[in-house]
């Protein structure tokens, strides 16, 4: 009797060899992939969405009709695609590695292949695990799975026909071989989230000083960073987390000039890469992360440097770089600070016309939808997270719109309450010292509040997050009716517990002049 892994090939073996002659992945890595990504098809996500291979629905996906699942993988609750068939999940698996630049090297290879193929995907971080590519290898031995690859070669050499889409008149991809060199440094789908730009800044360990930035600060979690260019050499790798910049590496690409231009990642969690390495756009060279001594939170430090032909070195704008790059590799993601494109400075006249300033609102629904969210809690099950959500959101944007604040503040304002998981609600409350709304991990809302001479720190109850969704959201209100309101809801939560903490610490003492006397 076959085992598990013989029988799956079996049932669709033809569905892989279909998309080897459409786009030349040998039928045996994809086989092995649906085999390892879908448990043998029994996986929730195969069985309930006809996922075979883990593709998760991007905001392009969603607007476009696709419809999706919302399941726990690596990140609780993330939306994965959903088919109708297993030939539609086979399919775009093979546009989702013929689409993204960072498997444009394995395209370069034979089709049957399957031992390059196999190794290509795994560095180019299809899988977070380190085995992948052996797991991979493993499958498709065990189970002679090459066999596929064999016949599907035979057959097409009789016929005298060539691989891949180019030739074939469903050709689904946008992109052309040319633009597969090069990749911004963490993999979007829209935009990238900057937290700081390059420039002037308030110190963010020393709020008295001001510093200059040398780089920009991308917001990540967890994500893979990778190479920007093809043929570029590693020349510089910290694996000191306890170092300003913490875990780093510095990537280097000469130019016809003679001279060079190397980007910087700082603050990583992991480095993928040794010094004197050489790698390719869209290689996966390390994992973001929150290491050194000048950090207050999980991102990227990106920095460019520019050494001339003559010797001197200039620290430049990365966003300067980017554009060139974008334009280059046809990249369409934007990079965002506070609602504007960093990149438009750089563009052309004809470009720059096309790139408007998003309005606060905009922002703000822009930061909620995508990947880069702040809260990254919508589209769960947990309906006391869903009114935590609202709620933060609503209030969030009533905040931000006190004491006549332009539109700009209000987007940086959005930008830090997203970055942060905070509102500062001393706006709303100014006889307060200190006075805000978390949203914690377990995407539960908590309201602090230091009065000066109380501390209070409290979950909001369904109720209380009903109630002020409700306010937040009466379109008959007044903006002013809606502040009053709310003010009075948040001062009731936050004088009963202080009340409550009274009454603990009068009966603590209470009870210890009670065992005083007792002696």
């Amino acid at each position: 009797m076959a085992g598990k892994n013989q029988q799956y090939a079996a049932q669709y073996a033809e569905y892989a060899m279909e998309q080897m002659r459409r786009y030349g992945i040998p039928a045996s890595v994809t086989l092995a992939q649906g085999i390892l990504e879908s448990a043998n098809g029994q996986s929730r996500l195969a069985q309930n969405e006809n996922n075979h291979f883990g593709i998760k629905a991007t905001p392009a996906w969603i607007a476009e009709g696709g419809r999706f699942g919302v399941y726990t993988d690596d990140k609780p609750n993330e939306k994965f695609c959903s088919y109708d068939r297993v030939g539609d999940s086979y399919e775009h698996h093979s546009r989702f590695l013929k689409e993204n630049s960072r498997y444009a090297r394995c395209f370069t290879l034979a089709p049957d292949d399957y031992k390059g193929w196999t190794r290509g995907i795994a560095q180019a971080g299809y899988a977070s695990g380190g085995k992948y590519a052996g797991n991979l290898q493993r499958i498709i031995e065990q189970n002679s799975l090459q066999k596929y690859d064999r016949q599907v070669m035979q057959e097409m050499a009789a016929q005298g026909r060539k691989f891949g889409v180019e030739d074939n008149p469903l050709r689904t991809s946008g992109h052309i071989a040319q633009e597969a060199g090069y990749s911004f440094p963490v993999e979007r789908d829209e935009f990238l989230f900057v937290t700081s730009p390059f420039g002037m800044r308030q110190d963010p360990t020393d709020g008295t000083k001001q510093q200059m930035h040398k780089g920009i600060d991308i917001r990540c979690n967890g994500d893979a960073v990778l190479a920007t260019e093809n043929g570029g050499k590693v020349v510089a790798v910290n694996l000191n987390k306890n170092t300003p910049g913490g875990k780093s590496l510095t990537v280097e690409y000469a130019r016809t000039d003679g001279s060079k231009v190397q980007c910087t990642y700082m603050h990583l969690g992991e480095v993928s890469v040794k010094a004197g390495d050489t790698v390719r756009a869209g290689q996966r060279i390390g994992i973001s992360g929150n290491t050194g001594t000048r950090t207050t939170g999980e991102h990227l430090h990106f920095g460019v440097t520019n050494l001339y032909a003559d010797g001197t070195r200039r620290e430049i704008d990365p966003a300067a770089y980017l554009t060139e790059i974008a334009q280059k590799g046809n990249i369409k993601q934007q990079v965002l600070h506070n609602g504007n494109d960093l990149l438009a400075r750089y563009k052309g006249a004809e470009e720059n016309a096309a790139d408007k300033s998003l309005s606060p609102d905009a922002w703000m629904k822009k930061l909620l939808s995508s990947e880069d969210s702040g809260v990254g809690l919508s589209g769960c099950n947990d309906p006391v997270v869903e009114m935590a959500m609202t709620a933060f959101t609503s209030l969030m944007l009533l905040a931000v719109q006190i004491d006549s604040k332009n539109g700009e503040e209000q987007k940086a304002a959005i930008s830090a309450a997203m970055d942060n998981r905070k509102i500062d609600l001393k706006p709303l409350l100014p006889g307060m010292k200190a006075c805000d709304l978390v949203i914690g991990d377990n995407g539960k809302a908590t309201l602090r509040a230091d009065n000066g001479s109380v501390q209070v720190a409290r979950e909001l109850t369904a109720a209380e997050l009903s109630r002020l969704s409700a306010t937040l959201n009466n379109d008959t209100l007044s903006e002013e009716a809606k502040r009053t309101r709310v003010t009075g809801m948040l001062n009731t939560v936050i004088l009963s517990e202080a009340a409550s903490q009274n009454f603990e610490q009068g009966m603590s003492r209470q009870q210890g002049q009670t065992e005083n006397l007792k002696r």
